[in-house]
């Protein structure tokens, strides 16, 4: 009979705290596999590859733009704008080969294996191409002796991108060092294709293999090529490791239809991505796919495809707007706080544990609403009209959202949005039922960050949910509001929310 390790178990050794890093004791190391990091990351903490290189791209191109300016200067007095097409036409060509030669040549790829000298030269190659490109098209002007120019605007160039890169590849060094940039899969299956992956992966080093799940458990052994077999598939579901997970990966024989159509149905429940492997031809084709987690022979079937693009436009939005709220609401939050404490005694502050992105478990900022002693901390008890715990003032800021307004500051550190989901209490109830219980989608809500307000709460579902028809329709609009997002959308929503909340005089909360 195969000992898999139970879910609670593993859980005490992986979450030390619900909110902190997670350290696993020394004691089960045995259990920890090849990939296990001494701390696990959640998705949220580790961020998007991604979306740093988007940001590196543009911080480069912008360099190469400001040097560009300053060497066209000397010969163009004009300025690059007003300058006939003809004199801007060698810089333009030499902008434009970089733009393609920097990412031809995977110079944001930040290899594991590559050393920083040999980026280095990669790099000087790449300005190599553009320096001929932009000297080739310079004898279309050469009256204004742009070619003598050329070497020099190429040299600033390179020091200046060169100088940013050695920035960048320490940033990535230490974000590697704290397994930032190293995603975390689980695999499904313990089969011969789980197998072949974690040889590629061990091989590559570039993605973390944090277990195995099997619903043939006393026919599986312990462990597969060192990764230990953690629980069946109704296990994963309800497992605390799912927050430090990237990807799922059902690595079962696609041969098998039925029970794989039947697995990858039983994780659709979860927010996150589920793939289905697909046999390569080749090992160096698996473990040419294991480099770059992007390129995996994978068909995903569940979860949302992550934008690094929008993503970054909404994290600079929420930081922006956020700051801006903040301040501008500053004196309202201290207007409301002086309140609270002449009104009741305890706290200012309540702080509650809820579900964010990925399942993970995030501490809630409000202002106290309720007598501290009848604090429900759990939710298991939904707001009613009259309800004899919340206060007098706590009447007036749940009525108004005032008591949303601190969880600006779980925005600005990352764990939330200005717009998304409304974060949900760990084990709330509908009547009682565990809310969650009541939608098998209902974890779908969980592939975005959880937000101060939402489609859902424009659209009046706001509040308790006291029936199983409030609980699907709560979901359904977050759903849609997944599918939908957008910088725009999430404008609208922010500009309808305050109209929204003002006309809406029958919610309870």
């Amino acid at each position: 009979m195969n000992a898999a390790v139970p879910p609670d178990r593993l859980a005490q050794a992986i979450l030390a705290d619900s909110t902190a890093d997670a350290v696993l004791p020394k004691t089960g190391r045995d259990r920890r596999g090849p990939f296990r990091p001494e701390k696990l990351l959640s998705a949220r903490q580790r961020g998007d590859g991604d979306m740093y290189v988007r940001l590196f791209r543009a911080i480069d191109g912008l360099a190469v733009l400001a040097a560009t300016a300053v060497c066209a200067a000397s010969v163009l007095p004009e300025g690059l704008l007003a300058a006939p097409l003809g004199n801007v036409l060698p810089f333009a060509t030499g902008v434009l080969v970089l733009a393609w030669a920097l990412p031809a040549l995977s110079l944001y790829r930040f290899g594991r294996k590559e050393g920083l000298p040999v980026h280095l030269a990669r790099l000087a190659g790449a300005f190599a191409a553009a320096f001929i490109a932009a000297w080739v098209v310079s004898f279309l002007a050469p009256d204004l002796g742009l070619a003598a120019l050329l070497p020099g605007w190429a040299g600033l160039s390179l020091a200046v991108v060169a100088g940013l890169h050695i920035v960048w590849w320490s940033f990535i060094q230490r974000w590697r060092r704290l397994g930032k940039l190293t995603p975390s899969i689980v695999i499904v299956g313990a089969t011969k294709h789980a197998h072949k992956l974690i040889e590629a992966a061990k091989a590559e080093g570039d993605v973390n293999v944090l277990g195995i799940f099997d619903d043939r458990l006393a026919r599986n052994p312990d462990a597969v090529a060192g990764v230990p077999v953690l629980g069946d598939v109704q296990s994963l579901l309800g497992h605390k490791i799912t927050p430090y997970v990237d990807q799922i990966v059902v690595a079962l024989d696609t041969t098998a239809r039925t029970r794989v159509r039947a697995i990858v149905e039983k994780l659709r429940a979860l927010p996150n991505e589920v793939a289905l492997f697909v046999d390569v031809e080749t090992e160096k084709d698996v473990k040419t796919a294991w480099s770059r987690v992007a390129d995996m022979p994978l068909a995903r079937v569940s979860g949302v495809a992550s934008d690094s693009r929008k993503a970054l436009v909404k994290r600079a939005a929420d930081i922006v707007i956020g700051a801006l709220a903040l301040i501008a609401f500053s004196p309202i939050m201290l207007a409301v706080a002086v309140m609270i404490k002449l009104d009741s005694p305890g706290p200012i502050f309540f702080r509650q544990r809820r579900h964010g992105f990925n399942n993970e478990a995030i501490m809630v900022w409000k202002f106290r609403s309720m007598y501290t002693h009848l604090t429900d901390h759990t939710a298991s008890q939904q707001v009613t009209k009259g309800d004899p715990r919340v206060t007098k003032i706590g009447r007036f800021i749940r009525k108004t959202s005032i008591d949303e307004l601190p969880q600006l500051f779980n925005v600005l550190i990352g764990e939330m949005s200005l717009v998304g989901p409304r974060p949900h209490a760990i084990g709330m109830k509908t009547g009682s039922e565990e809310s969650a219980q009541l939608v098998a989608e209902y974890a779908w809500r969980h592939r975005m960050k959880p937000g101060v307000t939402g489609w859902a709460a424009i659209h009046g579902s706001r509040g308790p949910m006291d029936t199983p028809e409030d609980v699907k329709r709560r979901i359904a609009l977050d759903v849609e509001y997944i599918e939908r997002q957008s910088l725009w959308l999430d404008l609208r929503i922010m500009a309808m929310t305050i109209p929204c909340l003002l006309g809406d005089a029958k919610t309870v909360r």
